[in-house]
């Protein structure tokens, strides 16, 4: 099992990361107080090898409690646990910058003495664990999308191991669009082997269908476009970093020519290493 640590300045993007983590496939938990980590873990570990990795995010929340924070992460690794601290710095300029965007307060404003000075107080109460830190992201001058980038770089390995999850989908349009569709594409332009007799009950997943859908050169010259359009494409998703995609094909009644092409496109980018599920909508539906 992995623990992950996630610690830092207010303000420096923990809630972001946790919610990457978690889309990276990580069992995430904000504002654990560290006394409470030697029984989670003792509770995590009964459970039979359900939860790989772990996300905790431990930051000036829990008060005077972050001060054991590097002996509880200690006893960790002395029971053969990976564990590692990834602290989220930036600069002081764009923490207030972000504050006063928010119009939320710093956790130890209430203290007095301003925003500012409530930083910067926090900055002296973190220093150790900045010091022992195994990652340090300053997050002043980075986009979303950038920072995805620098944690799939460290955890990505460690997670599902895929920069990007594909559902490619065959729907039927007579019962609707896919609401959750990042691309569609219509292939209803192609014969349908609904009219032939012997295809009418089978479905794209039978070699009969796909044979005859396939047989005429425009299906094949409309699959060698759409695979090339999707290794254009899927890289540059990746670099924007999205965490999945969804292509959906349909057809009239989403069950010969879109589970067809379905069938033949998921196939395609399992050939590139791309993670990816299939999903038949409406194959079962009259």
């Amino acid at each position: 099992m992995q623990y992950t640590i996630v610690t830092g300045m207010s303000g420096s993007g923990k809630t972001r990361v946790i919610r990457f983590l978690e889309d990276m496939g990580y069992f995430c938990i904000d504002n654990m107080p560290p006394v409470l980590i030697p029984k989670f873990s003792e509770m995590l570990s009964s459970v039979n090898g359900s939860f790989n990795n772990v996300a905790l995010v431990i930051d000036i929340r829990v008060g005077d409690m972050i001060n054991e924070l590097i002996k509880q992460m200690e006893d960790l690794k002395s029971k053969g646990y990976d564990c590692t601290l990834l602290y989220l710095d930036a600069s002081d300029e764009t923490l207030v910058k972000r504050y006063k965007e928010t119009r939320r307060s710093h956790p130890l404003e209430n203290e007095g003495g301003g925003l500012l000075d409530a930083i910067k107080r926090e900055r002296k109460m973190l220093k150790s664990l900045f010091d022992d830190a195994d990652y340090v992201i300053d997050t002043s001058n980075m986009t979303a999308a950038q920072l995805l980038t620098r944690l799939k770089e460290i955890y990505a390995p460690a997670s599902t191991g895929q920069a990007l999850k594909v559902n490619v989908m065959a729907f039927g349009y007579k019962y609707g669009m896919p609401l959750d569709a990042d691309l569609v594409f219509d292939v209803r332009c192609f014969p349908n082997p609904f009219y032939i007799d012997e295809l009418k009950r089978r479905t794209g997943n039978d070699k009969e269908v796909q044979d005859y859908v396939m047989s005429f050169p425009t299906a094949v010259k409309f699959m060698e476009k759409l695979q090339d359009l999707m290794s254009f494409m899927i890289p540059l998703y990746i670099e924007e970093g999205k965490i999945s995609l969804t292509i959906a094909i349909g057809c009239t009644g989403g069950k010969h020519r879109s589970v067809t092409m379905t069938n033949k496109l998921a196939d395609y980018l399992k050939s590139k290493d791309y993670e990816v599920s299939i999903t038949y909508r409406d194959l079962g539906k009259e």
